[in-house]
């Protein structure tokens, strides 16, 4: 991709990435491939390889302790293709990702509130 992201950079913006995207693909004539249909299968494509990584192993502890670096290395190309598929495909569905999620987080307070934990076998539920 152009214009690299420095090593230390404290953040990423979310429409960063996104123009980043949009670029990437404009330099490549790959808009024409695009859809909302294949970024999907693409996104899910990219899931399926991330789950791949912990397929077998267990149960693994925060923070990856036994973990080799060029796993964690590979954990975080695979994370990073599952962002952007996801970032390109709100971009080409005009969805805000950033203002969704905040609103979903929203939802889920209202939805699950702090004062009522749930708990399913010491499991929370999911959003």
């Amino acid at each position: 991709m152009t214009g690299g992201i420095q090593e230390g950079d404290q953040s990423v913006r979310l429409d960063l990435l996104k123009q980043k995207m949009a670029n990437f693909a404009k330099e490549r004539d790959w808009d024409q491939f695009h859809s909302p249909r294949n970024l999907l299968l693409a996104l899910v494509g990219e899931v399926g390889e991330l789950s791949e990584i912990f397929q077998w192993k267990g149960e693994v502890p925060k923070g990856l302790p036994d973990w080799k670096e060029e796993e964690k290395v590979h954990l975080g190309e695979e994370l990073s293709d599952v962002l952007l598929y996801l970032i390109r495909l709100s971009d080409i569905c005009g969805i805000d990702l950033g203002k969704a999620a905040l609103r979903k987080l929203e939802l889920n307070a209202i939805k699950y509130p702090a004062s009522k934990k749930n708990f399913n076998n010491g499991i929370a539920e999911s959003a």
